[in-house]
């Protein structure tokens, strides 16, 4: 009888054992796969904290780049409008130089022609010594021709004309805003001499017209012509 319940003793004990062991290894398992649990649940935050930060990370850059293009068209509209007004001051440069040629402020230099008026041979036969002499109408033809032809600049014995400029016969003599010069009276003009020898030389016009009057007509064209600023008394 004792020894049976020996017997019994010995299994349940190594029941229990046993059993012990198998809760242990079952609680073992069940904390290894609790940590691989939070061990994803970490890296899954990870990643979409990752994944968030990325989004960010392309939403600003986009707004960069919109900025960028924005910059790139202020830029562009600013050099469209920095060459207009660069245009727009050369333009005023020039137009400044041109009136302060057609003033005579300046000296210019350029082809042209140069025109010498003298006297006529005289004729005993005829009483009257005028009609033989150059006179003021006869430089204001020559000159208003010249002008018309497109004369940027023009001097009559190397005095330069304003736009106000008066020219007087005085005797043998012209007066040219105030300065007296004898013939013979060369008139120098800067321009297309082309147009202003084939303007003088029209038949019937400003040449044919003092020849008949008895004047000395001689036309020359001119690679280069200076004319000097006007004179201050």
């Amino acid at each position: 009888m004792k020894n049976k319940r020996k017997g019994s003793h010995v299994i349940f004990s190594f029941v229990f054992l046993v059993l012990g062991f198998i809760v242990a290894f079952a609680f073992q398992v069940a904390q290894a796969e609790d940590g691989k649990q939070s061990l994803s649940d970490s890296q899954f935050d990870r990643d979409l904290a990752l994944r968030n930060e990325l989004i960010a990370q392309e939403e600003k850059n986009r707004d960069l780049y919109k900025e960028l293009e924005q910059a790139q068209q202020e830029l562009s509209d600013y050099e469209k409008e920095l060459s207009t007004k660069a245009d727009a001051y050369y333009n005023l440069a020039e137009d400044a130089n041109n009136y302060r040629m057609y003033l005579g402020k300046v000296p210019v230099e350029g082809q042209g022609v140069q025109v010498t008026l003298e006297d006529g041979n005289y004729d005993p036969n005829d009483d009257n010594v005028n009609n033989y002499l150059v006179h003021e109408h006869h430089i204001f033809e020559v000159v208003n021709e010249l002008y018309v032809s497109g004369a940027a600049a023009v001097s009559i014995n190397g005095q330069r004309l304003s736009h106000d400029s008066y020219i007087l016969c005085n005797g043998p003599v012209i007066e040219i805003d105030g300065n007296q010069y004898p013939a013979p009276f060369v008139i120098t003009a800067i321009g297309d001499s082309g147009v202003m020898e084939g303007a003088l030389n029209i038949k019937g016009g400003v040449k044919d017209t003092l020849v008949n009057e008895n004047i000395k007509f001689t036309l020359e064209k001119k690679e280069t012509i200076s004319i000097d600023a006007l004179r201050t008394n």
